[in-house]
């Protein structure tokens, strides 16, 4: 009796080429193992608490209090006639996720260490992972800004369709930042350290507490180059129903745009020695 022999798949794993973008195929093809890390993020982050999701209101919450307090009736920062309130309320809930999202993105190869070191998975899906497991606390976030917006009587304008765009660059800006810093934490550990002070860097230049208005206007092209203002200008001017000032818009989706593109080659250039170093 002869046997006959049954061969098997064989999958060839090679590393990306010196610059390469993103292999869509091969995410296509892990889209279930996405699934289910997106959804474990989301599980382990209120696991065995008393609060759970209630937490994704109570953060931004807090900082709203504080920011009404100290700068709106401490330091009576200029709101252009807006109760301060609503005005920072507006910026703290995009903030929120924005500086949520990039911290977590920035650690999520070191956090993962072990999956990497066992099996093969396209690594740039655990920056990405943050960015969408967020949004849960961004969609439960948005119920205490529904009410802040009703309690001040702020109808809906046509200015709110412009709010999905926000959205995408709400979601893309921390990505670009995560790729970056994710490919460089895993060589540098400083990276973990030096996050809070950049956060807090990045969100004291930004109209958060203040309006972009205030900057001086010779330095306001050179501001407006910040991705996160034009995210935060283009919110309260979306849900104000004021008009969107493309101005400051604009040059951040250029920044942002440079951002994503050097990020992901930098990404894929790095991906070859990610287990080597982690």
């Amino acid at each position: 009796m002869v046997e006959k022999s049954i061969k098997l798949p064989v999958t060839h794993i090679e590393p990306p080429r010196k610059w390469q973008g993103i292999d869509w195929q091969e995410l296509k093809h892990y889209s279930d193992l996405f699934i289910f890390l997106v959804w474990r993020d989301i599980k382990v982050l209120y696991a065995q608490t008393i609060l759970g999701f209630t937490w994704a209101v109570l953060n931004p919450l807090i900082q709203l209090v504080i920011f009404t307090i100290i700068f709106g009736q401490v330091a009576k920062i200029d709101t252009g006639g807006v109760p301060y309130a609503l005005f920072s309320s507006v910026a703290v809930i995009p903030w929120t996720y924005m500086s949520g999202a990039m911290g977590a993105s920035s650690q999520s190869l070191v956090a993962s260490q072990g999956m990497l070191g066992k099996v093969y998975i396209p690594r740039i899906i655990f920056p990405i992972t943050p960015i969408l497991s967020k949004l849960v606390d961004f969609a439960i976030s948005l119920l205490l800004l529904i009410a802040i917006l009703g309690y001040y009587g702020i109808s809906p304008t046509f200015q709110l369709l412009y709010v999905p765009i926000f959205i995408v660059m709400m979601m893309v800006v921390p990505l670009s930042v995560g790729l970056w810093l994710s490919s460089l934490a895993i060589r540098f550990r400083d990276v973990r350290f030096a996050m809070s002070f950049f956060i807090s860097m990045l969100m004291y230049s930004a109209p958060i507490v203040y309006s972009a208005a205030a900057i001086p206007e010779k330095y306001r092209l050179i501001y407006s180059f910040n991705p996160i203002v034009g995210v935060i200008e283009g919110y309260r001017a979306s849900l104000l129903g004021t008009e969107v000032p493309w101005q400051y818009i604009v040059p951040g989706m250029i920044t942002t745009a440079v951002l994503l593109l050097g990020g992901v080659l930098y990404f894929r250039r790095m991906e070859r020695v990610i287990v080597d170093v982690i």
